[in-house]
């Protein structure tokens, strides 16, 4: 595989990250909505009740929760829209890796350690709040899912960059750049020019 062709699947896994991010932040945002619409389809008057009675009626009870707070304090919701721009600015900064990924691998790899730290947050704040096993381990697995498109492009990025650093000294050893020209003779006889432009006139 060329280097055009590691870029090109470089930039179309980050692109697909990116955007995926972009859009799990974005659905923090109408909240409410969509735990309504959640409850309809599986909460606990749906038909997931009989099959899994548990999730239907957290999910019925997470949307409670919801209605009540945002109807005695509409102004709890701007924590999830800082929620929302978290997400945003996070995913703007894989911009850098899609126009420059081996100058930016850094993002990425910060990237997958996030992924892999999602796993004990979760589970620790998870027992802390009151969350039942199976929703802390439904929110462990965007780390999972998240880590396949970064491992991916991290194992891309360092064979781009083989790629790119065996082009380079191929480049050197041919010759093929051209010396950079003497330039200091240049310079110290324009110093010398300018020390006699301001001489004093009892000095020359």
């Amino acid at each position: 595989m060329n280097a055009a062709q590691l870029l090109l699947r470089i930039r179309l896994i980050l692109g697909f990250f990116l955007l995926a991010l972009f859009l799990s932040g974005l659905t923090a945002i109408p909240l409410r909505a969509e735990l309504a619409l959640l409850d309809s389809l599986a909460g606990g008057r749906s038909a997931i009740h009989a099959a899994w009675p548990s999730l239907a009626e957290w999910i019925s009870r997470v949307r409670a929760a919801v209605d009540a707070t945002y109807s005695a304090y509409p102004f709890m919701a701007y924590g999830t829209d800082w929620l929302a721009f978290g997400h945003f600015v996070i995913a703007l900064a894989f911009v850098g890796p899609i126009r420059d990924p081996v100058r930016n691998r850094w993002v990425v790899d910060l990237g997958i350690l996030a992924c892999l730290l999602l796993l004990p947050y979760a589970v620790v704040f998870g027992l802390v709040r009151g969350i039942p096993p199976f929703w802390t381990l439904v929110d462990s697995l965007f780390g999972f899912v998240g880590l396949i498109p970064l491992l991916a492009a991290r194992f891309w990025i360092g064979q781009l960059s083989v790629i790119s650093h065996q082009s380079s000294v191929k480049v050197h050893a041919s010759g093929a750049t051209k010396p950079l020209p003497d330039v200091w003779p240049r310079i110290a006889e324009d110093r010398q020019r300018t020390t006699d432009d301001f001489a004093s006139p009892s000095q020359k």
